[in-house]
């Protein structure tokens, strides 16, 4: 609930700033998409490689644009988050060219992504005899 300036409460949806993790009211948010590699969208694939960020003011936004600038964007990081959106919804994927189909990745992309995607795993969950 907020106050609005004639002294009457009113229900409004809250926001909460990437950067500071300030509460602010939605009609106040600043909003913007910033590249990230990590980032897939649930219901729209024209979206994939896109965080949307939300902030309090535009000083903030400014700061978290900065901060997704120098982050590296890693073509194989994109192509993992596709794979495992993939995989984890729908119908069950039986081949790879049926990954292929279902996320617009080429077979050679798709061993570069799990290639990837391994290699970040290193030896957690891996027993040693």
């Amino acid at each position: 609930m907020w106050k609005t300036k004639s002294g009457k409460t009113e229900k409004t949806r809250l926001e909460l700033c990437d950067l500071c993790a300030g509460t602010f009211a939605e009609s106040e948010a600043v909003r913007g998409y910033v590249p990230d590699s990590s980032s897939v969208n649930a219901s729209n694939d024209w979206f994939d490689g896109l965080r949307l960020i939300t902030a309090c003011s535009e000083p903030h936004f400014a700061i978290m644009q900065e901060i997704y600038r120098y982050r590296p964007f890693a073509d194989e990081e994109l192509w993992a988050a596709k794979i495992t959106r993939a995989l984890t919804t729908g119908p069950p994927v039986l081949t790879i060219e049926e990954l292929g189909c279902r996320t617009g990745l080429h077979v050679p992309e798709i061993r570069r992504a799990i290639a990837w995607h391994n290699a970040r795993l290193g030896t957690r969950g891996r027993r040693e005899p």
